[in-house]
């Protein structure tokens, strides 16, 4: 029997990117996938249809060649090329697969979890508290020159009664029953290619192979309880809205673990006066229209207080003048950027008689009328 068409196996065009390709894998092997009351038969096929369109070369061949050019045209045992090659007669094996960057990144991410070769006796990567984040909002003169402050977060901590081991002082541990002291705990998953073994960390034990003989009568064995935790940061001058702060290892603890990291959120208060782009500092000043055409000094006001300006005749409205290191700090820097002052001329909206009269002549003279 003809063999279905790749890129309709995965439900995809022939101009399809290799990221379009991979998406649709995902999306088919979870719809198809046998422990999840799939199709086998479309599961192997739509598997086969990836591991010839994910590698350049492969696809290249098939796109001019078909499936002849991937070893496999008419069904039956695979050839060279097919992407199972070398794996011949699953039926009824106990195989234990270590996929690599392969089906180990795409079957990890979908169903949890990762495959690997039997028998390692491998505990995986140390337990690690949860992260927390928190936010933390300033003013705008706290960012600019930093501030210290405390935060605070209600999180699990090390049980102070057990020092974090779980047991009641007096009493040690044992081996976990459920897993005999390996930390890790095995599951056989039945799949096309037959069974396939699945490491996971013992949820009895979290990975320790030992649990207490007596369970701490604060935490019951868990090793932490929750706690309410001030923090004290010291924010750097400088620093900006949306930026964060970790803090490594002042998360959550876990029993026989690390501690997760607290990263806290930067919320800064817009102000009536100032805004801010990177390092710049903006305002704007008005003055009135004689100010601007006879020029004037002006008390400008910045985030370190007043600082006189000159303001030279014939200033057109929305004439920027710069202010240097007046703006806001260069993190883990001495330096400063500037601030920018926006001049907005003022068009007087009533006139006296007088006034009037005045601006008047002016224009009359302007116009050579005199």
């Amino acid at each position: 029997m003809d063999k279905r068409d790749y890129y309709e196996a995965l439900g995809v065009k022939k101009d399809a990117s290799a990221d379009e390709i991979k998406k649709a894998f995902r999306k088919k092997a979870v719809e198809l996938h046998p422990d999840k009351g799939g199709d086998e038969k479309a599961f192997k096929e739509v598997n086969e249809a990836y591991e010839v369109l994910k590698d350049q070369g492969k696809r290249q061949r098939y796109d001019q060649f078909g499936h002849a050019g991937v070893g496999g045209a008419t069904g039956g045992r695979p050839s060279a090329g097919n992407p199972f090659e070398g794996f011949g007669g699953f039926e009824g094996q106990n195989v234990n697969f270590d996929f690599g960057g392969g089906f180990g990144d795409i079957f990890g991410d979908i169903f949890g979890g990762g495959f690997s070769q039997a028998n390692t006796g491998s505990r995986g990567r140390k337990a690690r508290g949860r992260d927390i984040e928190v936010d933390l909002t300033l003013s705008f003169k706290e960012a600019i020159f930093g501030t210290e402050t405390t935060v605070s977060v209600n999180a699990n901590d090390e049980c102070e009664h057990c020092k974090g081991k779980g047991a009641e002082p007096g009493f040690g541990m044992k081996k976990c029953p459920d897993c005999n002291g390996s930390g890790q705990q095995t599951r056989v998953t039945q799949t096309l290619f037959g069974p396939i073994q699945q490491t996971t960390t013992c949820a009895t034990c979290r990975g320790a192979g030992k649990i207490p003989e007596k369970g701490c009568s604060i935490c019951g064995g868990a090793g932490v309880t929750r706690q309410r935790q001030d923090i004290k940061l010291k924010v750097p001058a400088g620093i900006d809205n949306g930026a964060t702060i970790r803090l490594s290892g002042r998360g959550e603890a876990i029993k026989g673990g690390e501690k997760g990291d607290l990263y806290v959120s930067i919320r800064v208060k817009a102000d009536k006066k100032f805004t801010r782009e990177g390092n710049l500092i903006l305002s704007e000043e008005k003055i009135s229209m004689i100010d601007a055409a006879l020029g004037t000094e002006l008390d400008v006001e910045t985030v370190d207080g007043p600082v006189t300006m000159k303001i030279p005749a014939g200033t057109q409205s929305h004439t920027e003048f710069r202010l240097s290191s007046h703006g806001a700090p260069h993190l883990n820097s001495e330096r400063r950027g500037a601030h920018i002052v926006t001049i907005i001329v003022e068009t007087p909206t009533r006139l006296s008689k007088k006034q009037k009269s005045i601006l008047e002549e002016f224009r009359d003279v302007k116009r050579g009328i005199f």
